[in-house]
C-alpha cells in the first residue's frame, strides 16, 4: 500500500477527513507522530495491531496504546482525573501517589524497568548509578533502593559488580599508555550507559 492508499483507506473507513498522503509520509519519515485515534486508524488500515507499529514503547502514552487502552481507562484506574492524566501523557512526567503508580504499573502491566522509565526516574537513578561506580557503592545502596525496590542483597551484589567494573576498565585503560583520551573515552561510554548496565546485571542475577 501506498501513502495515499493509506490516506484514504483513514479517511474512508474511520472517518479522518484531514489525512492525507503528506500526513501519512510525516509519520513515515518521523517528521511528525499519530494520536491516539490515527495511531488505531493506522493499525486498522494496515491489519496489524498498534503495538506492532510503535516497537518497543518507552512513553506513558506509548504503554497505553500499545494495550489497547483509552485514557480515560487509565485515568479512572489510576485516580486521576481525565485532564490531569492527559496532560502527564502529553509531558511525559507521571505525578502519582505510591497507590496510584502502583495502579498504573498494574493496568499497563509494566515491567520494574519501564516502571522507571514512564514515571521519569532514568535520569535520577542514572546520576545515582554513576555515582556509585564512581566513588563508594556502598553509600549508595540505600538511596537506590528506595527508587527501585529490588532485595538488599541483590542490588549489594549488582551495584558491587558495576563498581568493579568501571575501576577496572579504567585502570586497565590507563595501562595502556596514551591514558588520556581512551581512558576519558572509554569511562564515558560506560557512564552514559550506566542505566542500561545496571538493568542487565539485575536480570541476569534473577534469571
Amino acid at each position: 500500500m501506498g501513502p495515499e492508499h493509506v490516506a484514504y483507506g483513514m479517511r474512508a473507513s474511520y472517518g479522518l477527513p484531514y489525512v492525507t498522503e503528506d500526513l501519512v509520509v510525516a509519520w513515515e519519515r518521523e517528521l511528525a507522530s499519530p494520536n491516539s485515534n490515527e495511531l488505531t486508524a493506522l493499525a486498522g488500515v494496515l491489519w496489524c495491531s498498534p503495538s506492532e507499529l510503535l516497537g518497543k514503547p518507552r512513553t506513558l502514552r506509548e504503554h497505553r496504546i500499545a494495550r489497547g487502552l483509552a485514557p480515560e481507562d487509565v485515568a479512572r484506574t489510576v485516580g486521576h482525573e481525565l485532564v490531569a492524566y492527559l496532560g502527564m501523557e502529553e509531558n511525559d512526567d507521571w505525578q502519582g501517589t505510591d497507590r496510584q503508580s502502583a495502579a498504573l504499573a498494574d493496568v499497563l502491566g509494566l515491567t520494574l524497568p519501564d516502571f522507571i522509565t514512564v514515571t521519569g526516574r532514568d535520569r535520577t537513578l542514572g546520576e545515582l548509578l554513576r555515582s556509585a561506580v564512581s566513588t563508594r557503592w556502598q553509600a549508595y545502596v540505600r538511596p537506590v533502593g528506595k527508587m527501585v525496590p529490588l532485595d538488599r542483597r541483590l542490588l549489594e551484589d549488582v551495584l558491587q559488580e558495576l563498581h568493579q567494573d568501571y575501576q577496572g576498565q579504567m585502570t586497565a585503560t590507563l595501562s595502556w599508555g596514551d591514558a588520556g583520551s581512551d581512558s576519558s573515552a572509554a569511562g564515558r561510554e560506560f557512564l552514559d550507559r550506566i542505566v542500561e548496565r545496571f538493568w542487565a546485571k539485575v536480570g541476569g542475577s534473577t534469571a
